[in-house]
Formats: C-alpha cells, structure tokens, sequence
C-alpha cells in the first residue's frame, strides 16, 4: 500500500479549510437572497399588524389619513412612564385632528411594566384603551388583555374631571374603577397610566394634533 506524501497529508487540512470557507459563502448568498426576497413582505406584514392595532382601539371613530406615517416621537417620563421616546400616532378626517394615540407605560404592574395604546378624541375624552404587552400573571392580573375580559373597555367615554381627577383610582382606594378580584396591583397601575396619558394630552393638546410638518420641497419645486 502506497504512503501517502508529507505533501498530501499537509494539504488535506487546507483543502477541509477552503470547503468550510465555499460552504459559508454559499451560505450567507443563500441567506442574503432569502432576505431581499422575504424582507419587503415581513415589513408589509407588520405594517399591517400596526395598522389593525391602531385602528382596533379607535373603533368606529372615522378618519381616512395613514395612521402609521402620521406619528410624532415624545419623551415625558412623568407621565408616560418612561424615558424612551415613544410614538404617538393622530387620526384626521378631511385633514382635521379627530383623535391622538399615545404609546404609554405602567411602570409599576406587578411582574413588569404594562404597555398601553391610549386613544383620546379630539375634545380630550377616552376613545378606547388597549394592553399592547404585559408580562401579568394568568388568571388574575391578565385580566387587562382584552382578550381575557372586557375590564379594558370601562375607559371608554371617561376624561380628566369624568371622574374627578381624585376617583381616577380603582375601588380599593377609593376610585371609580373596579379591581380584580385576588389581583390590586395590576388594575392599579394601569387606570394610573391612563390617567397620566390623559393629562400628558391636555398639556399638550396643541403639539399633539399639529398637522404634520410639510415635506421639504425639492430643487424642481422651488424654482417654479
């Protein structure tokens, strides 16, 4: 049986070597194309998901503007929970304000913070409420989900003053906004953020349903 070379034997490594390198980039062009082809569809996926999300806590409010391109980032960490900007989106019809959607946070629900989307109509009344992410615990503090009850929807027609500012707090504490039973925290934390975002809009009612800033206009355009 024939010896294989020093040669041969050194080359073997290099060889296994160049064929883990073809593999990789085989592997990342397969990645890549994979990515151009799937990438625009994924995008036009959740910008469907956002749109029905914005669209469910308006309800049969009427706007015909786009509600995910008509945004404005702001940052309140008083009364929106956090320090992160967070978007809040306007609903127009016929190019007047009907309603603003605010991103607000419940920084204190009993296992993390609660996300909120807080519809508010022009005139400073709840639209609708709804728990965009919550880690609360099942049976007793996800009871904020609609999906789990209809305890998110008592917001709806309230404003700063309907109650008085003083009730905006559950039963137990002297509110005007029920509890669950076995679960305070979770309730609490959120009619207090709700409370928050509705005084955030009255400070800043103005800003909130400016209409949008105009695009800047090009070269072409401002020579005419």
């Amino acid at each position: 049986m024939d010896t294989p070379s020093p040669g041969s034997i050194r080359a073997r490594p290099l060889r296994a070597a160049l064929l883990l390198v073809a593999a990789a980039t085989v592997t990342v062009g397969v990645v890549a194309v994979v990515h151009d082809v799937a990438g625009p569809r994924i995008e036009a996926n959740e910008r469907e998901q956002r749109i029905a999300r914005l669209a469910e806590v308006l309800g049969a409010t009427k706007y015909d503007n786009d509600l995910v391109d008509d945004v404005v980032l702001v940052r309140n960490p008083e009364l929106l929970g956090t320090d992160e900007p967070l978007p809040v989106h306007r609903a127009r019809l016929a190019g007047q304000p009907v309603a603003a959607l605010i991103t607000a946070v419940a920084p204190d629900g009993y296992s993390a913070s609660i996300r909120l989307l807080v519809a508010v109509a022009a005139d400073g009344r709840l639209i609708g409420v709804r728990v965009l992410s919550h880690k609360e615990t099942p049976g007793l503090g996800d009871g904020i989900d609609r999906r789990k009850s209809s305890w998110i929807e008592s917001f709806a027609g309230r404003a700063i003053g309907d109650p008085p500012l003083e009730r905006w707090k559950v039963r137990k504490d002297g509110g005007d906004f029920d509890q669950f039973t076995g679960a305070t925290v979770t309730p609490r934390a959120v009619v207090g953020a709700v409370r928050n975002a509705l005084l955030y809009f009255d400070a800043h009612r103005a800003e909130l349903l400016a209409a949008p800033a105009a695009a800047p206009a090009s070269s072409g355009d401002a020579d005419r």
